[in-house]
């Protein structure tokens, strides 16, 4: 897990803006749906695949379930951090507030105004729940089910304060991000926690710029 607080970064990076929409039952078909209430949304999980002709046994490669925990996110200094106490306590840096080689942890010295990503990520093995415990509003980057996803296929979602977004198996993603500077969601994901990934800045040269101030229509 060291990459994911300390990412290798090619010398030279350009950023990719994201587009900002609002997060709808209508613009997130097919990437989820918004939540009203934790406890009323399913998660799914996915059967595990068949590895060769012999079908799986009915009812079996689904029992896993799912992990329930917190996920944390906080800023320091230029640089934005996250810890899922659902899954063996990962903790990730999911970005910057500015160029990479500047940022600061030990100091704020730019606006927190949006922030710079260079990795996503999707569950094969079922979808995830983030529903903020405080009612914080939040972005979300999303793209479609695909291994050869590129940084234009992703769409950031603002989902107005006091809603929950959930999202569908094999779905890109890297987590959610609040508006404010720290922020404490509920989340419910696959137990197995199956992730592939992708790195943007070394498979593209590229960071995604998420603008956190911009509220969609």
């Amino acid at each position: 897990m060291d990459s994911y607080l300390a990412p290798e970064l090619p010398d030279t990076l350009i950023v990719h803006e994201v587009p900002v929409v609002r997060a709808t039952e209508e613009s997130l078909r097919g990437y989820g749906r918004l939540v009203d209430r934790p406890e009323d949304c399913k998660v799914e999980i996915v059967t595990w695949p068949q590895p060769g002709w012999r079908k799986m046994d009915e009812g079996t490669g689904n029992e896993g379930g799912t992990t329930k925990g917190e996920f944390d996110f906080w800023w320091e200094g230029d640089i934005l951090y996250g810890k899922n106490h659902a899954v063996a306590e990962n903790e990730y840096l999911f970005g910057w507030s500015c160029d990479p080689w500047r940022a600061r942890r030990e100091e704020q010295t730019v606006p927190r105004d949006r922030v710079l990503l260079w990795h996503a990520n999707y569950h094969p093995d079922g979808g995830q729940l983030f529903f903020p415990r405080n009612g914080e509003a939040f972005l979300a980057p999303l793209a479609m089910p695909g291994d050869d996803v590129k940084p234009e296929d992703f769409v950031a979602f603002y989902v107005d304060g006091g809603r929950g977004l959930y999202i569908h198996p094999n779905i890109w993603h890297e987590a959610v991000f609040p508006i404010a500077d720290k922020a404490r969601f509920h989340d419910e994901q696959g137990k197995v926690h199956a992730r592939i990934s992708c790195d943007f800045a070394q498979e593209f040269g590229v960071l995604l710029g998420v603008n956190l101030t911009e509220r969609a229509p």
